[in-house]
């Protein structure tokens, strides 16, 4: 044990009684963040056009401020993007975060030195709650390694963009900057591929203690050092004992990834995106992910089958119910006000707030009036793939109408399996029931003959690696949706259907 790993231990203990500290005073937190966020923002131009200098209390902020996206946004965006300051919060931004967009293209998030810190601290508060909860400290003495986008920004008038990934990039603080991998240079190959086999090299004979990244990216780089080596990974890297994860539910790749790894090893999960770092795991004695209620952010929460009405229900933290599916709003110190970030939560726990991500709004299927959200398709296939001991390395939903294919309208599951069910008809069976258990809509629909039972399409292993290279995603945080309400993915994954 070095000097780091020693120092790391009464650090975290201190840091994990904050955050215990903060929890204990979420509701009142929450009401002073909103105070001075409208009176940050209240000589900006946006402050200027809701009126946020006469406003005082919530209702008055939720009256002056509708719910937006990116789009309906996008107009102050594009003023800030000229180099124009003081649009969305005071002065110019300090980075744009640059994600994939849907109607829009790409989208520009701004990130503000206010909120940049926050990004920093809850990364790190979630590995020393991890640290004073376990007392594994050792990981901080080896390498680490962070599957991230590229951290080369460009100006955009004179403001630095770049994926946030790569932008945190910048931010590694001093003393685990020399236990970084991959090194800058390779971090900057854009090819994914290329880019994967720099880091195999840079990483095989090294000593990595922690890993972090989107799961399927990291069982990509594991596939890759097997492929190398011919070694489990815990041979390779027998000090390995942390993942830090987020982006996408852990739980369908949890098996495969142990199973390359060769053990289980410890996991922490965090919820960051370009808008904020909204939660981290803070203890793994409880489900859930600590809501970030200290950090510059102010939360609302909306009924999920209420975001697209005209005057949703908003609420906020004191008003919310365990079990119920919310959409998040927040409003930021970087400018972001009752902004629709896409997610879908729910809540755990009430004291302290914890909460699940339960998939993204734009990411469900409804086209028969059905709602199946993630968490549904997540929970009905990890059924049957338990009751069958059958694994999947990726799998994506859509609908089938009537007319499309053969038959009835139904979902269709493309699948890609590491280990084929010996019946596919009866995991079929499973997994519809499953989601029949799970969904009241989709099991009224399928009483009514409405919907037939789901049909598998089963894919190439390869199937999603191809479809993602193939549209030009390959690597960084980019994902498959788990589901989708139109055929667009579903009919471009037809050409990796597996050959009989």
């Amino acid at each position: 044990m070095n000097l780091k790993s020693v120092i790391a231990k009464p650090f975290a203990r201190y840091i994990s009684k904050q955050v215990q500290l903060h929890m204990r005073n979420a509701v009142v937190d929450q009401a002073t963040i909103l105070n001075q966020l409208i009176r940050s923002g209240q000589n900006t131009q946006f402050g200027s056009d809701h009126r946020f200098g006469q406003l005082n209390q919530v209702k008055d902020f939720q009256d002056a401020v509708p719910i937006r996206d990116y789009e309906q946004i996008s107009n102050y965006i594009q003023l800030a993007k000229q180099g124009n300051p003081n649009i969305l919060w005071p002065g110019k931004p300090l980075y744009f975060a640059k994600t994939s967009g849907t109607t829009s293209g790409a989208k520009y998030i701004p990130i503000s030195r206010e909120s940049m810190p926050a990004h920093i601290q809850a990364a790190r508060n979630a590995l020393l709650c991890y640290i004073a909860e376990t007392g594994n400290a050792s990981f901080v003495d080896g390498q680490m390694i962070f599957l991230s986008g590229s951290p080369e920004l460009e100006k955009v008038n004179g403001i630095l963009s770049g994926r946030l990934s790569g932008i945190v990039n910048h931010h590694v603080p001093g003393y685990l900057r020399k236990n970084q991998l991959p090194t800058y240079k390779t971090n900057c190959i854009e090819d994914w591929e290329t880019k994967l086999d720099a880091i195999v090299n840079e990483t095989m004979h090294r000593n990595m203690t922690l890993i972090s990244g989107i799961p399927p990216w990291m069982q990509m780089y594991f596939d890759r050092l097997l492929e190398r080596s011919g070694k489990s990974i815990k041979n390779l890297f027998p000090n390995l004992s942390l993942i830090v994860h987020g982006g996408v539910n852990f739980e369908p790749y949890r098996a495969k990834l142990f199973e390359t790894i060769g053990s289980s090893i410890d996991c922490i999960e965090t919820f960051p995106a370009s808008e904020g770092f909204f939660a981290f795991q803070d203890t793994r004695k409880e489900e859930g992910l600590l809501l970030n209620t200290r950090a510059g952010m102010f939360f609302e929460f909306v009924p999920a089958a209420e975001i697209f009405n005209e005057k949703p229900t908003r609420l906020t933290l004191n008003q919310v119910e365990k079990g119920v599916n919310y959409a998040l709003i927040i409003s930021s110190n970087a400018g972001l006000w009752a902004y629709n970030i896409g997610d879908t939560i729910k809540f755990v726990s009430l004291d302290p707030y914890r909460i699940v991500v339960t998939g993204r709004i734009k990411h469900f299927i409804s086209a028969f009036g059905e709602h199946v959200i993630a968490e549904e398709v997540e929970y009905a296939m990890k059924r049957a793939s338990e009751k069958y001991a059958v694994k999947t390395i990726e799998y994506s939903v859509a609908p089938l109408i009537a007319g499309q294919g053969d038959g009835n309208s139904c979902h269709e599951w493309l699948v890609a399996f590491e280990n084929e069910p010996e019946d596919l008809e009866k995991f079929a069976e499973e997994i519809d029931q499953g989601l029949r258990n799970k969904n009241i809509y989709y099991e009224d629909l399928r009483k009514g003959n409405i919907l037939s039972r789901l049909k598998i399409q089963v894919l190439q292993k390869d199937a999603f690696i191809l479809y993602m290279k193939s549209i030009g995603k390959l690597g960084g945080q980019n994902k498959v949706p788990r589901l989708s309400n139109d055929r667009t993915i579903a009919d471009a994954m037809q050409a990796f259907r597996k050959k009989n």
